[in-house]
């Protein structure tokens, strides 16, 4: 697939009202009945006991098949091990003619799906009908599922009536009662006249042999019962070795999936039964490979073998939001399903759709399997860039900024160029093939002198305490007032800063990118100048920096075999810490006053990787009350807001409607500023405002502290005098 067919589907996706009012629905809904059915259990608990149930088991996935094998061939099940796809879809296939097979019924079927085995029974002459609900809908529709638990949920009931009105012969309309009760009419006899029933499994145990199946139609256990044969396609992921391995994955999978305490069914079959004329019924079940084993031995996506098909990190994703599953995957759908994508053979698919992920991070705090979905994501990409090389474009940009001297000197050169376009400290609009950047938000104006520059000119008093500034590009470059708000309020709190002038970009564009080297060599030249500074602390206003700095310096390093710098990066991280995080202390030592007069109200956005990967949320909130301001919590306010660094470059179609979501929800809460921790969220959200020509004010936090600590000032003058 060419990238300009991938706009083009990403574009239609966008411009399809039902399906963004069918995904806005429930992403809204979504986090609401998920909390309510979590009352009361202790997820983080479930959730680290998931992980290593399923961590264990793939660890020892030879070993748990055998042991399943032996035991539910022990009670008259046959278990094959199939390593491909075609294995797979030759085995059902000869077995079905061998018994004669004329019609199948199927349910709980995702794992045929990955194999395509609706295509080769078909081809083989035999009827195939999905049963369950959504899949019934979506093979009538000629189309895949969009969802990995709600496979229709793209389609209105408009869209439901005219499918099922052309199945029937009838003219239907559009009340679902009646819809569901031509569904159960038109499904029956396929349960009573199928030769075969196909399925899958939510679990397999290994101890006793015993495959799971939650549903809540109830059909698959029509499916599993009444067929004289029935074929169990199992990946071999859903092993676990205990029967007690099943209570918290029970526990997890519908509270996690649709916000359910428990399904309406869940079926444990354990050996073959006997059919309704006492016959024996043949149970046959494939362990399906299909890379499985190669995943468990890699010691990066191994992890990711720990899923149990949830698709909560769907639901939360504020890009399958926006774009659905018939963008934003393949068989398997949203950022699990970029990585399963990748591994079970359509690398050119995984390709495009890695592209999607926001790296948000907010799949990572509610997935039950702790999977680190949008590292596993980088991963992908930082292979396919070690396999195929770089983009050109991306490559040349990332030699400018891999040269400090020379990326510093492109900065400040575009300050000049950007004369005939701004106006106010803005860049509303930007000629030719770059007009779409500046389409629905206005560009921060390269600022004529950098924080470089300016800091030097910042008079200081010694302080017993030292830190090191890490400005990052943004509030170097675009927003120096940022800079020395920064450095006005540390010095309030009697902390010395420094500034090292060698500091170049944290490497997260480039690691995101999956360009590690670029990253490694981004890492080592701010070792070089952060290490040298004696200082107590090194502080960042910016998020995304804070935690390259924190975080991603030393797997960078590790992951390009620069072992010798991990351990100063590791040394580094020690020091390391958010602007919020490190105010909240000098406060709270009292070595920070700061005016507390009752002011207006404001509002706050959690940038992303401030909340999910630093965990700071509480801090910048007490800040703001403790400076007088009331805090009016927004909706989603920990939602991305679609800046995602170069994103919003690369996918601005995308971020656009991202954006347009936050900027309603920041009006709605009539509070005058909109205030966060991060400049790139700075960027975004006041562009976007000025854009509309909205009269709301958008500032760092740094910004808010700083003028407290004016009034402060300005109150102990009054006093001395």
């Amino acid at each position: 697939m060419t990238t300009m067919t991938f706009h083009r589907e990403i574009a239609e996706a966008l411009g399809n009202p039902d399906l963004a009012g069918a995904l806005g629905r429930f992403y809204e809904a979504y986090p609401v009945s998920r909390a309510k059915a979590y009352q009361g259990v202790d997820f983080e608990a479930v959730r680290t006991r998931i992980a290593a149930i399923k961590g264990d088991a793939a660890g020892r996935l030879s070993e748990l098949a055998a042991r399943f094998t032996k035991e539910a061939e022990a009670r008259g099940a046959k278990v094959v091990l199939l390593r491909s796809p075609e294995e797979v879809r030759r085995y059902i296939v000869d077995l079905a003619r061998e018994k004669g097979v004329k019609k199948v019924a199927k349910s709980k079927s995702m794992a045929s799906e990955e194999v395509h085995l609706n295509k080769a029974l078909v081809e083989a002459g035999i009827d195939v009908k999905e049963t369950d609900l959504g899949e019934w809908i979506i093979q009538l529709a000629g189309q895949r599922p969009s969802h990995m638990v709600m496979p229709a949920i793209h389609l209105t009931k408009e869209d439901v009536a005219e499918i099922f009105s052309k199945e029937v012969g009838e003219r239907l309309a559009t009340d679902i009662p009646r819809l569901v009760k031509v569904a159960r009419k038109e499904l029956r006899p396929a349960f009573l006249e199928a030769d075969m029933g196909i399925s899958g499994a939510n679990v397999a145990v290994a101890e006793t042999g015993t495959l799971v199946l939650v549903t809540n139609e109830g059909n698959a256990r029509l499916v599993t019962t009444l067929p004289r044969i029935h074929v169990a396609i199992v990946g071999l992921e859903k092993l676990v070795p205990l029967f007690t391995d099943v209570v918290p994955i029970l526990t997890a999978l519908p509270r996690s999936a649709t916000g359910q305490l428990m399904t309406s069914y869940v079926s444990m079959i354990t050996g073959a039964a006997p059919n309704t004329d006492g016959t024996p019924k043949e149970l046959h079940v494939v362990l399906m490979d299909h890379r499985r084993t190669e995943m468990a031995a890699d010691p990066v996506f191994k992890e990711a073998l720990q899923c149990i098909r949830c698709a909560s990190c769907l639901n939360v994703c504020p890009v399958y939001r926006h774009v659905g599953g018939h963008v934003f995957g393949d068989v398997y759908t949203g950022g699990i399903g970029t990585i399963l994508t990748a591994w079970t053979g359509a690398m050119e698919r995984s390709k495009e759709i890695q592209g999607l992920c926001i790296q948000c991070g907010n799949c990572v705090g509610i997935c039950p399997g702790k999977i680190d979905i949008p590292e596993l994501i980088v991963e992908v990409r930082r292979r396919q860039v070690k396999d195929k090389g770089q983009p050109f474009v991306q490559k040349a940009i990332f030699s400018v900024v891999n040269n400090r001297r020379l990326f510093h000197s492109v900065l400040r050169s575009a300050s000049l160029a950007q004369k005939p376009f701004e106006k106010d400290g803005f860049v509303r609009h930007l000629p030719f093939f770059l007009s779409g950047l500046a389409d629905f938000r206005s560009l921060p104006a390269i600022a004529e002198k950098p924080f470089r520059d300016t800091f030097k000119a910042i008079p200081q008093k010694k302080g017993t305490r030292k830190a090191a500034f890490y400005a990052g590009c943004l509030i170097d470059f675009a927003y120096p007032g940022m800079g020395e708000d920064v450095v006005k309020v540390l010095n309030a709190g009697g902390v010395e800063v420094t500034f090292p002038e060698a500091q170049t970009c944290c490497g997260a564009p480039a690691r995101y990118s999956g360009a590690y080297e670029v990253a490694a060599q981004n890492a080592i030249d701010n070792l070089e100048a952060l290490l040298a500074e004696d200082v107590d602390w090194v502080v960042s206003a910016c998020p995304t920096c804070t935690t390259a700095l924190r975080h991603e310096f030393a797997r960078s390093l590790r992951s390009t075999g620069r072992t010798d710098w991990v351990v100063k990066a590791e040394a580094l991280a020690e020091k390391v810490v958010d602007f919020s995080s490190l105010v909240t202390k000098l406060v709270d030592e009292g070595s920070l006053k700061i005016d507390a007069r009752k002011l207006g109200s404001v509002t706050y956005h959690d940038s992303c990787h401030l909340k999910r990967t630093l965990h700071v949320f509480e801090e910048p909130r007490a800040l703001l009350e403790k400076a007088g301001h009331e805090v009016v919590e927004m909706k989603e306010s920990d939602t991305c807001c679609g800046m995602g660094g170069s994103y919003s470059l690369k996918f601005p179609e995308i971020s656009k409607p991202i954006l347009e979501k936050k900027l309603a929800n920041i009006r709605e809460t009539k509070a005058g500023t909109a205030v966060m921790d991060c400049p790139g969220c700075v960027m975004q959200i006041r562009g976007g405002f000025d854009k509309k020509e909205s009269p709301v004010e958008v500032q760092h936090i740094a910004r808010l502290l700083a003028r407290a600590v004016d009034r402060e000032a300005a109150a102990d003058d009054a006093k001395d005098a």
